[in-house]
């Protein structure tokens, strides 16, 4: 792989900031958001005043945790519009979530909002090592979704060329990779393995292209992913981290040259780790559920957002800016096992230990009577695809799950290409448990 480490004069000042420094800039813009939020948002209104707490009631950053917090049932309570805190004039841009599970959440932009997320997404592609004058490959989904449209404005205020892809079409996806000759892929890491998949179903090395680096978001995946898709394409794998209701992708990134956690841009969006249960603010270094206020929003300002995502801040390295650890849970994708809990990236890092067995996987819960009981569905690699191979990598998966995480499960180890490709988010887990 390619050094893509920065050179002297490719980082902004911001990411090169004195402590101190990022702290004041972060009091002034916080002071601003809860000012903005309260004179313009009724919900803010109504939950403050609720709380007994005022946006002058802020001194200093460690005052945010006096502040109410805000859900994704809090944006779904005030569909569609309700949390924008300036005149529909002034929305450039909406976006939405699926909404699969309710109403979707909705988010809009000004057009300076715009402006910073493509900024804040430029400041991750050259974390990840993109230049300007790359060629970025985008098969993340346009639309509603932000992670399309995101990363294409990112990528445009880099100075780079962009191939708007979107997700789908896998075999253009690979005839595109191979004729444009793109440096740069950003896309789901679950979907880039479909990718994977195809280039092999051609007969085509891999390692081969032209790509130099993968920017993978949208998702929990593993180093151990990491690994398997840097040898396979032999190019740095990076973790880019978003959400929808804080901006869209470009929150936190990992810098090419350490991969060793996501840099939060925090001087746009404020980190907070709180205990899941309690609500109490975490120190630096405990593990907890992350929680984000935006510094700089006008269309949509949010107060100390519930990600639900599970992770703990650590100090920064290649940047000045505090790192997150990489998310590989949920707290709404936890599932509890005959009292154990379980994630789904768990169960990923055992099956990449079996050589016998491809990455591609989903989870199934069912009950019978009072118990609990979980299957893992998985496909064989094209090699270990006979009977003796399949069964064999069957039992070696359970032994793995059984002494890692502590629970017994049943492995069913499907032919290849047998378990249906996600274009986008992939869905790991199929609760087939009655809800009553």
């Amino acid at each position: 792989m390619l050094d893509l480490s920065p050179r002297p004069g490719d980082l902004s000042a911001i990411e090169t900031a004195s402590r101190d420094e990022i702290a004041a800039l972060q009091l002034q813009r916080l002071k601003w958001t809860l000012s903005h939020a309260y004179e313009n948002v009724p919900h803010y209104r109504k939950a403050f005043d609720e709380k007994g707490v005022h946006p002058g009631d802020l001194k200093g950053l460690a005052d945010l945790r006096h502040f109410p917090f805000t859900s994704k049932q809090t944006l779904r309570e005030n569909y569609p519009f309700g949390m924008f805190a300036v005149p529909h004039d002034r929305i450039a841009r909406v976006h939405a979530s699926s909404g699969t599970t309710g109403k979707p959440t909705v988010v809009g932009y000004t057009k300076k909002d715009i402006q910073v997320w493509a900024e804040v997404v430029a400041r991750s592609i050259r974390a990840s090592g993109g230049r300007p004058g790359m060629k970025v490959h985008v098969a993340y989904g346009y639309g509603l979704f932000t992670g399309g449209l995101g990363a294409h404005y990112g990528a445009e205020e880099l100075g780079c060329t962009v191939i708007p892809m979107s997700g789908g079409m896998t075999e253009r996806q690979v005839s595109l990779i191979q004729d444009f000759q793109p440096d740069i892929i950003m896309v789901t890491p679950s979907y880039m393995l479909a990718i994977l998949d195809e280039f092999r179903h051609r007969g085509i090395d891999p390692r081969t292209t032209s790509l130099k680096v993968g920017i993978f978001g949208a998702e929990p995946w593993t180093n151990a992913m990491r690994e398997e898709i840097e040898q396979d394409f032999d190019m740095h794998a990076v973790d880019i981290y978003g959400l929808s209701e804080v901006i869209g992708p470009g929150v936190a990134n990992e810098c090419v040259e350490t991969k060793d956690g996501l840099h939060i841009w925090e001087d746009h969006f404020y980190p907070e780790v709180i205990d899941p249960v309690t609500g109490d603010v975490l120190p630096d270094g405990e593990k907890g559920e992350l929680v984000f206020t935006s510094l700089s929003k006008e269309a949509m300002p949010v107060i100390r957002y519930r990600t639900r995502d599970l992770t703990r801040l650590l100090p920064g390295t290649a940047r000045s800016m505090r790192r997150m650890e990489k998310v590989t849970g949920r707290s709404d994708d936890m599932m509890i096992v005959r009292g154990v809990n379980v994630f789904p990236t768990q169960i990923e890092e055992q099956i990449l230990r079996s050589p016998g067995l491809s990455p591609h996987y989903y989870v199934e819960l069912t009950r019978e009577g009072r118990m609990d009981d979980m299957a893992v569905h998985v496909e064989a690699a094209p090699s270990s695809a006979d009977a003796a191979g399949r069964e064999a990598s069957a039992a070696e998966l359970r032994k793995h799950i059984k002494d890692t995480i502590g629970i017994s499960v049943k492995v069913v180890v499907a032919a290849p290409q047998s378990i249906e490709r996600s274009m986008g988010k992939a869905k790991r887990v199929v609760d087939r448990r009655p809800k009553d």
